[in-house]
């Protein structure tokens, strides 16, 4: 079995980030994706060569010359049997290589032609250049991360790249997929501001509902609350979401903790914090893990990248592959019946053999 995208075929202009990260994706899940990139390879701003390789796994990948006229052609050639291109240059570099959705449209109108970009393809910031935490602090969203008293905390690059650009490109490029069979190709137009605003909408939701409080004040999930936040342990961490009152019950219970203070009044949030996290203190990360182990109280330890690899639930599911050599996630979501193929590494290819084969 080759996945549920078997047969769709896929251009990748190469990009960082965002863009590789939605055609793994694609290529997980049976897509034949060959990627078009500088030759060279990148080299990113601390020095290390390739660091974003393992993005690009499940695909060929051709390095190619794109000042070269003979080289555009041959692309133009290759989009004529694509399903899908994804690009993630700014805004005017492909309509400048000639390869612009109104030129590609007109010979290929069954493509879709994906874009990726931190702030859409029109607008006054289109130009504007910017990384995940700038779309976040523009959407509102970064101002929320991280508790009351303390500066906005960047989830890594998670939010705005890979949430609200990766997947959602990828969402967009499977409706229009869907919505080809009716209508033909059209272009997508995933901006991660865009996308990162729409993984917002609860908290967005709480505040027209009056519960999401000014910054100052703290909020249930960003870290404030005392039952939903990280504590240390004697040699780590765990992780504490006792949300709902069976949750905070079980939890106080087996901290051994009495008479605490209402819990939902947030005055009384650094005496409950500095509470659990006393008893927390007392004992390792191991010792809490096992005194919690079958009692429905939200906790878990918090494991680094390796310790999660190693995990025996992470063994069961066969979360993590090997590719090359090195551990990396395994393709999601799973499928009973369109089961993708294992991921391999990368490979070199040319434009004559894969314009050969989709010919």
């Amino acid at each position: 079995m080759s996945g549920p995208l078997e047969g769709i075929r896929v251009l990748e202009m190469a990009g960082l980030g965002p863009t590789p990260h939605a055609c793994m994706v694609l290529a997980d899940l049976g897509a034949d994706v060959v990627q078009i990139r500088r030759p060279g390879g990148t080299v990113g701003p601390d020095g290390i060569a390739d660091a974003d390789a393992g993005l690009w796994r499940g695909r060929r990948v051709i390095d190619a010359d794109l000042k070269d006229p003979d080289t555009i052609g041959a692309l133009r050639q290759l989009l004529s049997h694509a399903d899908i291109l994804v690009e993630g240059f700014r805004p005017g570099v492909m309509e400048r290589l000639g390869l612009g959705p109104d030129e590609v449209l007109e010979f290929a109108p069954h493509l879709i032609y994906a874009r990726m970009t931190g702030w859409g393809q029109g607008g006054s910031y289109q130009h504007v250049v910017g990384h995940d935490i700038n779309y976040l602090a523009m959407s509102g969203i970064l101002d929320a991360m991280g508790p009351a008293g303390a500066p906005p905390v960047p989830p890594l690059s998670l939010v705005a790249d890979f949430g609200g650009g990766s997947m959602f490109l990828v969402v967009g490029v499977l409706a229009a997929l869907f919505e080809r069979e009716r209508s033909g190709g059209q272009v997508v137009d995933a901006a991660m501001t865009d996308g990162a605003g729409v993984l917002a909408q609860l908290q967005w939701s709480w505040k027209s509902a009056g519960r999401w409080a000014p910054r100052e004040t703290g909020n249930l999930l960003d870290g404030s609350a005392p039952f939903y936040c990280t504590y240390a342990c004697a040699d780590g961490y765990v992780a504490v979401g006792a949300l709902e009152e069976p949750f905070w019950r079980n939890l106080i219970e087996v901290l051994e903790l009495r008479d605490l203070p209402d819990r939902w009044d947030r005055a009384n949030w650094p005496v409950l914090r500095d509470a659990l996290a006393a008893r927390f203190a007392c004992a390792t990360r191991a010792a809490w893990t096992s005194a919690f182990d079958g009692v429905d109280a939200c906790v878990t330890a918090v494991l680094d990248f390796d310790e999660a690899a190693r995990h025996p639930y992470a063994r069961e599911r066969r979360s993590y592959v090997e590719v090359g050599g090195r551990v990396q996630p395994a393709p999601a979501p799973r499928f009973s019946r369109s089961v993708p193929r294992a991921p391999v590494e990368a490979s070199a290819s040319s434009i004559d053999s894969v314009l050969e084969e989709w010919d």
